[in-house]
C-alpha cells in the first residue's frame, strides 16, 4: 500500500511524477485551486483585518472528498503544486480541506519535472510559506475590493456586464494615452536623398545626403525637413560636382547574445517571431513543462514558465558548454559563462525558462511533440543555448563621400565570426535575409560615378499601437503586473463581454464603451487608474511575499483613501460623461435642433440637443460623422457600405441599411477595382504581415484572386541593425 500521496494541481503534472516515484507514493490532481471566494458576495469582512470568506469551488467538493479519503490511507501528505504565490495558495487551502484525514502534510517545489529535480525535492520538503499566502491572498482581496465597487457604478452609469480591474483598466488606459498621442499626431515633411553611385571597377552601391555643408539631419539620421523644391535644388546641384571619397572607416563591433527568456521576453518572442497570443504561448509552454511522452518516459522539457529571472543553475550551463563545444568548436565558448542582470525587483525564487536538457535538441525531440510545441520548444532552447555562447563580431565599414558641400554616408557590415548566431537570430529580418553584402573597396580620394540622384519623400508617422508583445513590454517596464498575470490581462481587456478592447491588423486600439469607462474611471478614481500608483501596489505585494510587510496594514493603507474617493464617484463619473458630449452642425430631423454625439451603453450615438422634450436618436454610422461609406452597396444599390465591428469586435464592412439588407465584407472593398473575371464593382484587399492581394467579393461565384505583392518595406540600403 503507498506510504504518501502526492497532490499536484493537473493531471498532466501527475502523470509526469507517478511515473517517477515508485510504488510508495500516489499522486494526484486538485485541478488547479479548490477554494476562492464565491462570485455571489463581496466575502471580505472589512471591518475583521480584511478577512475574506472562502467556499469550496462549485465542481470541486467530490476532488476533495476524493483527496481526503486517499489521504486517510497514507502516512503522509506532500503538497506539490506550483513554486510560486498561487500554487502556495492552493497548497494552504488544501492543507485546511485534508485536515480530517489528520496526517503530516509538508510541501514541495521543484523548477522542472525532471525525475532528478522530482527526487531531490522530495529530500527537501517544507512547512507552507505563510508569507507567499499572505501575498497572494492580499491581491485577491484588493482586486475583488475595486472589482466589486467599483463595477456597480458603471452598471448604473452605463450597462451591466462591465467591470473595473485594479490591473486591467490601467492596461486599457495605456492603450488610450496611446491612441490620444495618435490623434493628436501631426505629420511633418522631410526628404532623404540618395547617390546611386559607381567605382571604376564596375562596382554599384547608393549612399544617402548625412550633411548639408554644417546642417544635421533634421528627422533621424538621413532625413532632412525640406520640400520638393529644395529637394530638386540639391540633387541638381550635386550632380554638377565630382563625387570624391572623403574617409573610409573600418571598426570591429563585439554583438552579445540576449539572456534566456522569462516569461515576458518569451511571450514578446513568440508574438513577434511565431505569431503566437500570450495565451496560446502561456498554453503550450504550460504543457511543455508538465510532461511530454519521450519513447518510455514522461518528463518535462523545459523549466518553470512564470519568471522574470534570468539564473540559470550552475548545471545546466555546464552541460550548455560541453554541447556548445562538442558542436561547434571551442571558440565558441566563452572563456567565462555570461551572467545576465534580471530586472530590478525580479523574483529570484525560479530560474530563466530553458531546456531541462540542453542534449533534447528540437529535432531530437520532434516526432513526440505537436506542431505548437516544436515550434515553442525550437525558439526556447535555442534561446537558451545561443545565451551561452561567445559573442558575434561585425566588421563594420562606413564610407563618406563629399560632392562639393554635400556628404553622402553608406554603412555595410561583414560578419567576421558567428557566435551566438550560428543558433539564434536576434531578429527575424537578420534570420531571413543574413547580412547585407559588403562595400566596395575604394579608398580615399577615389572619385566615383554618378548614376542619378534619388529624392524621396517621407512623412513623420504617429507611435504605432501596442501589439501583445510591445503592450507586454510596456507593463512589464511599469512594473504592472507579474509573470503570470500577463497573459490573464490581455484576454481580460479584450474579452467580449467588455469590449473595451479591440485588434486591428494585430494591434489593440480602445473602443467607444472602452474609452468612456475609463475616462469616467479616471475622473473618479485617480489612483487606482494611475500606473505609478499600480506598480506601487504590486513592489508592496512583492514586499508582503518577502516577510517585510505585513499584508493587512497594506490593505488598510489601501482602502481608508479608496472608501473616500467611493464618496461622490457616481456624480463625477456623470460628469465626465457629459463632458464628453459635443454638438454638431447636424439638425434633429423631428425638431430641427442641433444634435449632439452622446456616449452610451453600446458607444457614441447621435441624440437631439432638445432631450427630454425630443427624444430622436440616429446612429453616427453614415450620417456626416463617424467612419465614412467606403462604397456603394453591389446588392440593394441604394445605400452604402460602412465599417462595421461584429459581436466579438472584429472589423467587417457592410451595408448602412441593415436588415434590411445584409451584404457584408470581411475585407476592406477597393474603389476604381472591378473584378476582371464577373465584372463586379469592387475587388477586396486582404493583407498580411508581408503580403498583400485583391479578392474578387462574389467568392463563392467567381473566386478571383490576384497575385499577391510584399507589403512595402523601409529601404536601408546597405544598413544593418546592430
Amino acid at each position: 500500500m503507498p506510504k504518501t500521496l502526492v497532490i499536484v494541481e493537473s493531471s498532466a503534472k501527475a502523470s509526469t511524477i507517478e511515473k517517477t516515484l515508485g510504488n510508495d507514493y500516489v499522486v494526484r490532481a486538485s485541478n488547479g485551486h479548490v477554494w476562492d471566494l464565491p462570485r455571489s458576495k463581496e466575502s471580505v469582512d472589512t471591518e475583521n483585518n480584511f478577512e475574506p470568506s472562502y467556499e469550496i469551488i462549485q465542481g470541486k467538493k467530490k476532488v476533495l472528498n476524493s483527496l481526503v479519503a486517499a489521504a486517510k490511507k497514507v502516512d503522509e501528505v506532500i503538497l506539490a503544486p506550483d513554486p510560486d504565490r498561487e500554487g502556495e495558495a492552493i497548497s494552504w487551502h488544501l492543507a485546511q480541506s485534508l485536515e480530517p484525514a489528520k496526517k503530516p502534510i509538508r510541501r514541495i517545489t521543484f523548477n522542472e519535472i525532471t525525475p532528478n529535480a522530482i527526487r531531490a525535492a522530495m529530500q527537501k520538503p517544507r512547512q507552507i510559506d505563510e508569507d507567499l499566502v499572505e501575498a497572494q491572498q492580499a491581491r485577491r482581496v484588493l482586486d475583488r475590493l475595486v472589482g466589486y465597487r467599483i463595477s456597480p457604478l458603471l452598471w448604473r452609469g452605463l450597462r451591466p456586464g462591465l467591470s473595473a480591474g485594479r490591473v486591467q483598466s490601467v492596461a486599457v488606459r495605456i492603450i488610450l494615452e496611446r491612441e490620444e498621442e495618435i490623434r493628436a499626431f501631426e505629420p511633418e515633411e522631410y526628404w532623404t536623398i540618395y547617390a546611386h553611385l559607381k567605382t571604376d571597377a564596375g562596382d554599384e552601391f547608393t549612399a544617402r545626403l548625412y550633411r548639408i555643408g554644417d546642417e544635421k539631419p533634421t528627422f533621424g539620421t538621413y532625413g532632412f525637413g525640406i520640400d520638393e523644391a529644395r529637394a530638386q535644388e540639391i540633387c541638381s546641384d550635386a550632380k554638377k560636382r565630382p563625387f570624391i571619397v572623403d574617409s573610409v572607416k573600418m571598426r570591429q563591433q563585439r554583438q552579445s547574445p540576449k539572456a534566456p527568456f522569462i516569461t515576458s521576453s518569451l511571450q514578446q518572442d513568440a508574438s513577434n517571431k511565431l505569431r503566437f497570443q500570450a495565451r496560446r504561448t502561456m498554453s503550450v509552454a504550460q504543457s511543455l513543462y508538465e510532461g511530454i511522452d519521450i519513447g518510455t518516459e514522461k518528463i518535462g522539457l523545459i523549466t518553470y514558465l512564470r519568471t522574470d529571472s534570468t539564473r540559470v543553475s550552475a548545471d545546466a550551463v555546464k552541460e550548455a558548454r560541453a554541447y556548445i563545444e562538442d558542436r561547434f568548436g571551442k571558440e565558441y565558448v566563452p572563456a567565462k559563462p555570461p551572467v545576465y542582470k534580471s530586472k530590478k525587483r525580479a523574483q529570484d525564487a525560479h530560474e530563466a525558462i530553458r531546456p531541462t536538457s540542453t542534449l533534447r535538441t528540437p529535432d531530437s525531440v520532434k516526432q513526440h511533440l505537436s506542431a505548437d510545441q516544436f515550434k515553442l520548444y525550437d525558439l526556447i532552447w535555442r534561446r537558451f543555448v545561443a545565451s551561452q555562447m561567445e559573442r558575434a563580431v561585425l566588421d563594420i565599414t562606413t564610407i563618406d563621400i563629399k560632392a562639393g558641400g554635400y556628404l553622402f554616408r553608406t554603412t555595410g557590415s561583414i560578419l567576421r565570426f558567428p557566435g551566438f548566431r550560428a543558433v539564434y537570430m536576434e531578429s527575424e529580418e537578420n534570420a531571413q535575409n543574413g547580412d547585407r553584402q559588403p562595400l566596395p573597396d575604394v579608398k580615399k580620394d577615389d572619385r566615383l560615378n554618378l548614376k542619378k540622384m534619388d529624392p524621396k519623400q517621407s512623412f513623420t508617422e504617429p507611435p504605432p499601437r501596442y501589439s501583445e508583445a510591445t503592450l507586454v513590454k510596456e507593463l512589464e517596464e511599469r512594473g504592472i503586473g507579474r509573470p503570470s498575470t500577463y497573459a490573464q490581462i490581455i484576454s481580460t481587456i479584450l474579452s467580449r463581454s467588455r469590449n473595451y478592447v479591440v485588434k486591428e491588423n494585430g494591434r489593440f486600439k480602445p473602443t467607444d464603451v472602452g474609452e468612456l469607462v475609463t475616462r469616467m474611471l479616471m475622473s473618479s478614481f485617480p489612483n487606482i487608474l494611475d500606473p505609478e500608483f499600480t506598480a506601487k501596489m504590486e513592489n508592496e505585494l512583492d514586499e508582503v511575499e518577502e516577510g517585510k510587510r505585513n499584508w493587512v496594514a497594506m490593505m488598510r493603507s489601501f482602502y481608508d483613501p479608496f472608501t473616500k474617493a467611493l464618496e461622490g464617484a457616481a456624480d463625477k463619473m456623470y460628469d465626465e460623461r457629459k463632458r464628453l458630449e459635443e454638438v454638431t452642425e447636424i439638425e434633429c430631423a423631428e425638431c430641427s435642433k442641433p444634435l449632439i454625439i452622446k456616449w452610451g451603453k453600446y458607444g457614441k450615438f447621435l441624440g437631439c440637443s432638445g432631450y427630454p422634450d425630443c427624444t430622436h436618436t440616429q446612429p453616427l454610422n453614415g450620417k456626416g460623422t463617424g467612419p465614412e461609406p467606403v462604397a456603394p452597396c453591389p446588392k440593394c444599390e441604394k445605400n452604402q457600405i460602412v465599417e462595421r465591428r461584429s459581436r466579438r469586435g472584429r472589423i467587417f464592412y457592410g451595408c448602412n441599411g441593415y436588415p434590411e439588407c445584409e451584404f457584408a465584407v470581411w475585407d476592406p472593398p477597393v474603389l476604381g477595382k472591378p473584378c476582371p473575371e464577373c465584372d463586379a464593382p469592387f475587388l477586396t484587399l486582404r493583407k498580411t504581415k508581408t503580403r498583400q492581394y485583391y479578392l474578387c467579393y462574389r467568392r463563392d461565384e467567381c473566386g478571383y484572386r490576384a497575385d499577391p505583392t510584399p507589403v512595402a518595406a523601409q529601404d536601408d540600403e546597405q544598413n544593418v541593425e546592430y
